[in-house]
């Protein structure tokens, strides 16, 4: 996506710019983020430009944003940790707090030199989550920056990497299924070490000898949208046009690893409702 036409034509394809919205632009991380645990495995440096996470053999650490949001366009770039991150989990998401919390996840999971990360997304609404979708990146995600984006609105909820669409969960409460909606969310991020799950089912450990292991972070941007524009007709139209379907498709078909929609084993009874919906 390098060119600066291409990138304000993808505002335009996604929507972005109305006048409704506010936008939040962040000109320092020290503004909009708390380092929450790690002692100082987590900072922010390069004058409140550049933010890292580590995790050593001691504990791992994480962040938090000042702010909640209820709907809007979240952007951070990540560089994940490099070498062998087997064992490793870099979650960056929203999410309100209690037992009928709302969370919007990615997690990045670690794997031995070589092998590909795997990028897991979850919704959760009012507690419950099990709508996993796994994919492999069409890049190596620990040689360079790459933006990583939620967009949230009442309609549905689109993971993006580098503006191109991954995954489209939509609003079916219309089917009885609940969506995250009323509850404002904070943004967080930890590294941590989840050798118990994270590559291939536990069966690969981590390897302490390369630690610490650090990802880092730049260029958040929240675009908040202001809920008195979602009656406006616009919001009601479908978000992604015909050129960004098919890079939602090109994805699913490619780079998708896991959908649960599609485990019939784990839903004998039927597949959720929210499956059986239409898509993008």
């Amino acid at each position: 996506m390098g060119s600066t036409g291409n990138g304000v034509s993808m505002l335009v394809l996604f929507g972005i710019v109305v006048s409704s919205m506010v936008v939040a632009c962040a000109g320092n991380l020290y503004q909009d983020f708390d380092l929450t645990w790690g002692d100082n495995r987590a900072k922010i440096f390069n004058r409140g430009q550049l933010l890292s996470l580590s995790l050593d053999k001691v504990s791992g650490s994480g962040f938090q944003s000042k702010k909640e949001y209820l709907f809007g366009r979240i952007d951070m770039q990540l560089k994940l940790v490099a070498g062998n991150s087997a064992g490793t989990v870099t979650a960056y998401y929203l999410s309100s707090q209690g037992p009928t919390h709302d969370e919007i996840d990615f997690e990045f999971l670690g794997n031995v030199s070589g092998d590909p990360y795997i990028l897991h997304t979850n919704v959760y609404t009012q507690g419950k989550g099990n709508r996993e979708q796994q994919f492999y990146l069409w890049f190596d995600p620990t040689r360079n920056f790459h933006t990583y984006s939620i967009i949230w609105k009442p309609q549905h909820i689109i993971f993006l990497v580098d503006n191109i669409p991954i995954r489209v969960f939509k609003n079916a409460e219309s089917v009885g299924v609940p969506f995250p909606k009323n509850q404002p969310m904070r943004i967080y991020s930890s590294l941590w070490n989840a050798d118990d799950w994270a590559t291939r089912g536990g069966l690969v450990k981590t390897d302490w000898s390369k630690a610490p292991f650090t990802a880092y972070y730049r260029n958040f941007k929240a675009t908040e949208f202001s809920t008195n524009s979602f009656s406006d007709v616009s919001w009601q139209s479908n978000e992604l046009d015909a050129y960004a379907r098919r890079r939602l498709r090109w994805v699913q078909k490619y780079f998708m690893i896991y959908n649960y929609c599609s485990d019939l084993k784990r839903f004998p009874q039927g597949i959720p409702a929210e499956c059986r919906r239409s898509r993008f």
